[in-house]
């Protein structure tokens, strides 16, 4: 914000003349180099003199002579000058259709059944030479591998699932809610489950990332209460193979379990009141916030957690 109303009245045509007086001690050159008529740069200084309260040029028979403060302004005035020129220019766009790029992302399970398949749907059906691979999503952020730039992006739970780093940037791309599923003939058959019949069934834990607590058994600790896992799968499509026949129950994701179990061999009904939901987050390196490549994936991420 300007700490001034007479700042506010500045533009760039302002800035330009006095960089020009300064670099040119002369301003009948001034009004030929930046082409406006003479008036026009008087009235520009005018209002420079107005705004930083100094009469910052002082005519001189070798020319106009900056003040101590012209002279202490003018590095900075040219910085500005240089960073609307780079706003101009914009950072350089990726195009994919140029050459091979191969993206590296860490990412949960949750992730690859989700949105990859639409990832690399349409960068086939665009004949985009693009390669992601996916390394599994450990306790924590792989904060150093974003800083080192061995990976891209990182794809992980939110809120709160995972430890804060000042330099890593994070936006939400979607947020879900679990829901239980159950071998349909041995569903409770009612809508939703209560706590106490939650933990009196036995669980299949689908583990989405390597880590010793979850939301769920977080959640059950809160208020004193725990359940009973009879096995954990490393992915979803496993843990709902080894409910059928049984009395087990798993929880999942709602859009997993309307993506891998809304057929007719399984019944879903909604969680225990309470039970927390979670959001989908991306994080990235400080470092690349602007960079062409990395920009234009969190777009292709974006535009498939929209399509969902």
């Amino acid at each position: 914000m300007l700490i001034s109303n007479l700042l506010r009245k500045l533009d760039m045509q302002d800035l330009m003349v006095f960089v020009a007086v300064y670099q040119q001690n002369n301003a009948t050159g001034v009004s030929e180099a930046l082409c406006v008529s003479q008036s026009t740069v008087s009235y520009c200084l005018k209002k420079l003199r107005a705004a930083f309260a100094d009469e910052l040029f002082i005519n001189s028979r070798a020319g106009m002579q900056p003040t101590y403060k012209a002279d202490s302004m003018y590095p900075h005035v040219l910085k500005v000058l240089e960073q609307i020129n780079l706003c101009h220019a914009g950072a350089a766009t990726f195009d994919p259709a140029l050459r091979p790029t191969t993206f590296n992302l860490c990412a949960p399970e949750y992730f690859e059944q989700l949105l990859l398949p639409r990832l690399l749907k349409r960068f086939a059906f665009a004949d985009w030479p693009v390669t992601v691979n996916v390394h599994k999503l450990e306790t924590d952020i792989p904060a150093q591998a974003l800083r080192d730039g061995s990976l891209d992006l990182v794809i992980c739970f939110g809120p709160n699932f995972h430890g804060n780093h000042g330099d890593i940037q994070s936006a939400t791309l979607l947020e879900d809610e679990l829901v239980c599923v159950f071998d349909k003939p041995t569903a409770p058959g009612e809508q939703r489950l209560s706590v106490e019949a939650f933990i009196e069934r036995r669980h299949v834990f689908p583990t989405p990332w390597t880590s010793s607590s979850n939301m769920v058994d977080g959640w059950l600790a809160q208020q004193g209460l725990s359940r009973q896992v009879v096995a954990r799968a490393n992915s979803y499509g496993a843990a709902l193979k080894m409910i059928i026949g049984t009395e087990f129950v798993v929880t999942l994701p709602r859009r997993i379990q309307q993506l891998l179990a809304d057929d007719g061999g399984f019944e879903c009904c909604e969680a225990p009141v309470g039970l927390p939901g979670f959001t989908l987050d991306v994080q990235w390196h400080q470092a690349v916030e602007h960079d062409g490549a990395n920009c234009w994936l969190r777009e292709q991420i974006d535009l498939a957690c929209n399509r969902q």
